[in-house]
């Protein structure tokens, strides 16, 4: 006999069926919450949600074995054997994160798969792997972005004990696990939410269409339904953290914004398991309160996504300026982004035709609360082909350059799958919904879309996203990362994160002790850590050091010059000197 429990205050009458058996419930509190005890229901067994006569899967369901449209199949999170005990957690302050696709991680792309390939990470130096989405969606394969089912791990990955053996193995080797999660929309086919209750709101408009109702009538049940899916991801699969997807798509003019009430909520659950918990937060809006203390009139989020260095950096080493990157190709932009973390900062932005975004207090926020990054699932994947930057560069040494900026900043730095290689692999935009119809207008959208942004290419260029052969072009080559130059990539990868995590200088991530200069013209940069000093070029340059260095701890290049306070790269590149 199992406890069940609905939210459907738009029905009349609402059920269980379950092993040929139908359970009637009945209103149990105010909302529109329904209950009732469902025999038969304990774990492994199919059944269905019956809501005013129509069998729906449960909107909580913790897997979908058939697929979104299917039955239900009940999780008793109890049934799996953890062997982290004890486990305390991680620190975000000072570490890294490794962000990673499921599908396309490993040919196999399933969860018990990418276990296989965690040593790599261990010896690279990361500290927290971040899965994309993997709630479950309509067909094998996909971004993860079009979840319909919160609670759910996608039966493709391997379902949800699979995720639990992910977050053990990683929590064997010393890793943490960060998930992330969509809380903005819903995916188009499958999206049984919204037959339960007002799950959507038409006086907020977001890119997806309607905003999510988290301030409207009926809205108690839309943000109870979030809240207990990311405290059960959390609790249920002993995750580290929730990467948060476009929050700022988030509509609430409630006095408590959703937000806050989810830090609150993590931070309680994190003192009830005794263990470290994070929140991430995917933010266009430039705006330093999101990860600001609760305490100090903040939402309390511990961390959010900063794109600006990223397009700063994307400028800097390739020279595109197309769309949102024009901002980026004025003087100082590299060198306000590296400073003070937002280009935009009450600022004029000429893509957005307005001001933007709310200058940073280093008072009350650190560093380390911005996560930078040279590449995201985002920014490659969103390219008509799905370019890495060493698609766009000549010279790997531009490559070498950004990684230096941005694994010794005293930011916390994120990696996307296959970079630290330089992965010769594109990382393109694919799907595979059955619905034929769905499956043409996404094609033929993801086409239109980008022939608007470039008249470079015809939108038959496009790669097809209901393709298959779309998405094995985007599995990584692991084989490659042994061979030059991508060995070469790596081995520089890895000696930054090491240094970073031995160099007292480096691991403290706060403003004391931290610097920047740049060049008039751009072509190098310099990042005072203390008593290091970290100077990138993105060609042959000659810098001045405000000290003479004192020892040389990493070189891209062997033939580096250094000569008391000057330093000659004879090319793209990166060194990392003590100063006496």
């Amino acid at each position: 006999m199992t406890a069940f429990e609905l939210w459907a205050p738009s029905a009349t009458t609402a059920g269980v069926q379950c092993g040929g058996r139908l359970v009637t419930l009945a209103p149990s509190r105010p909302g529109g919450w329904w209950a009732g005890d469902v025999d038969g229901l304990e774990h492994g067994a199919d059944y269905w949600v019956l809501l005013d006569g129509e069998r729906l899967p449960d909107p909580r369901s913790r897997r979908l074995p058939t697929g979104v449209h299917g039955p239900s199949r009940w999780w008793d999170p109890s049934s799996f054997r953890w062997t982290d005990d004890g486990w305390p957690g991680l620190p975000l302050e000072g570490g890294s994160v490794y962000e990673l696709h499921v599908g396309t991680f490993t040919e196999q792309g399933t969860l018990d798969a990418a276990i296989g390939r965690l040593g790599h990470l261990v010896q690279l130096g990361i500290r927290f792997v971040e899965l994309m989405p993997v709630a479950a969606f309509d067909g094998d394969r996909g971004w993860g972005y079009d979840g319909v089912a919160p609670w759910s791990v996608h039966e493709a990955y391997g379902g949800p004990d699979a995720l639990c053996r992910f977050v053990d193995a990683a929590h064997e080797r010393g890793l943490g696990v960060i998930l992330d999660v969509v809380h903005n929309h819903l995916g188009p086919s499958g999206a049984y939410l919204p037959r339960f209750g007002p799950w959507f709101a038409s006086r907020h408009s977001t890119p997806w269409g309607d905003g999510i109702n988290l301030d409207g009538e009926g809205s108690d049940g839309v943000r109870a339904l979030i809240l207990d899916s990311a405290l059960a991801l959390l609790r249920d699969h002993h995750l580290d953290g929730l990467r948060l997807d476009a929050v700022h798509e988030l509509r609430d003019d409630r006095a408590t914004h959703i937000l806050e009430e989810l830090a609150e909520a993590v931070a309680a659950l994190g003192e009830e398991l005794g263990r470290t918990l994070h929140l991430i937060a995917e933010s266009d809006r430039n705006d330093p309160r999101t990860v600001t203390p609760r305490a100090l009139g903040g939402l309390g989020i511990d961390a959010q996504w900063d794109d600006d260095v990223h397009h700063a950096l994307h400028v800097w080493l390739t020279g595109d300026t197309g769309g949102y990157y024009a901002d980026f190709a004025e003087p100082g932009a590299l060198h306000a982004v590296l400073d003070g973390a937002f280009l935009h900062a009450g600022t004029w932005s000429t893509f957005r035709g307005r001001t933007h975004g709310r200058p940073v207090d280093r008072s009350r926020v650190e560093p380390w609360r911005f996560v930078v990054s040279l590449q995201t699932h985002d920014q490659v994947g969103n390219r008509a082909f799905g370019e890495r930057l060493g698609h766009l560069v000549d010279d790997l040494g531009r490559a070498a350059a950004g990684a230096a900026l941005v694994l010794a900043s005293p930011f916390t730095p994120m990696l996307f799958m296959g970079e630290e290689w330089g992965a010769s692999t594109p990382w393109q935009f694919f799907s595979s919904f059955p619905d034929p119809g769905l499956g043409r207008a996404v094609t033929e959208g993801r086409r239109a879309e980008m022939s608007a942004h470039s008249d470079e290419f015809g939108g038959d260029d496009v790669p097809d996203p209901q393709d298959p052969a779309t998405r094995g072009r985007s599995v990584l080559g692991w084989a490659e990362r042994e061979e030059p130059p991508h060995d070469r990539l790596l081995r520089w990868y890895a000696a930054l994160l090491h240094l970073r995590a031995r160099e007292p200088a480096l691991a403290a991530c706060t403003w004391d002790g931290y610097g920047v200069r740049t060049s008039s013209e751009d072509v190098w940069a310099v990042l005072a850590r203390q008593d290091l000093r970290v100077v990138a070029a993105r060609a042959a340059a000659e810098v001045v050091l405000d000290s003479p260095a004192d020892q040389v701890l990493l070189a891209w290049d062997d033939d580096v010059e250094v000569q008391g306070s000057t330093v000659r790269l004879a090319r793209a590149g990166a060194v990392v000197v003590r100063t006496a």
